[in-house]
């Protein structure tokens, strides 16, 4: 999508004029029709997601520990994550990790109309944009992960792409629901496969006395997937495996 049809596209949804303008809606090659959880390929590749919606507690561990290791990732930040914490967003994009979108202010996408849903798309892009100075990945991930045939589709005439996960570490639970690091490290290994996507957070859902669990986690998760011959890649190649009907 071109630049004056995306912004034509973010004006009609923020007047509530429309959901988006034709324009907007041109035929997309490379849109994959279906959710992916998995990244379909053979090769043992691993992709490591962070979902930010919360705080931004581990925002600064998990880039030290990403640029240490040469690691690259994704980031789902939500339109007001991204408005509330600007600078945790450039600093997403400035150290060369893809930025998705995690819808603008993760409601429930089921409960939601057409126009309200292309608000959440079109307000989250235009937040993560402004905050990351950058162009975001044609990604979307829903909220809860709750997709629905209508929802993709909707996301998808829009020109974005449906990505979930293999896995969710759980770590945004936190120690006082019963979550470690050694689980949170157990559940992004129990799922390893090729093309697997791991989700993890940059904060928690409560207050965890500082402790940011995936945050901990992920020095040992990139060794051990490492150490069992995969490599860690981003989600950006995914763009390019999803050709039109898929």
């Amino acid at each position: 999508m071109n630049r004056i049809a995306r912004a034509l596209a973010i004006a009609a949804v923020l007047l509530g004029t429309a959901t988006a303008p034709a324009a907007s809606r041109p035929a997309q090659p490379d849109v994959c029709r279906t959710e992916i959880r998995r990244i379909p390929t053979t090769e043992r590749v691993v992709a490591l997601t962070f979902n930010a919606a919360w705080d931004e507690g581990g925002i600064a561990a998990t880039l030290a520990t990403l640029r240490q290791r040469a690691a690259p990732a994704t980031f789902f930040p939500t339109g007001q994550f991204a408005e509330r914490h600007p600078a945790a967003v450039r600093a997403m994009a400035a150290a060369g990790h893809g930025l998705g979108s995690h819808s603008y202010s993760h409601p429930h996408f089921s409960t939601l109309t057409r126009l309200a849903m292309a608000r959440e798309v079109w307000r989250a892009d235009a937040a993560i944009r402004r905050a990351g100075h950058a162009e975001p990945l044609p990604l979307f991930r829903f909220p809860y992960s709750e997709t629905t045939p209508q929802a993709i589709a909707e996301v998808n005439a829009f020109g974005f792409t449906d990505v979930e996960f293999t896995t969710d570490t759980k770590g945004y639970l936190g120690t006082a629901r019963g979550m470690t690091v050694d689980k949170v490290v157990e559940r992004a290994l129990a799922a390893l496969t090729p093309g697997e996507i791991v989700q993890m957070h940059v904060g928690n859902d409560v207050g965890d006395g500082g402790h940011v669990l995936d945050a901990e986690a992920l020095p040992r998760i990139i060794d051990a997937v490492r150490a069992r011959g995969y490599r860690i890649v981003g989600l950006g190649a995914l763009i390019r495996l999803c050709p039109q009907g898929s």
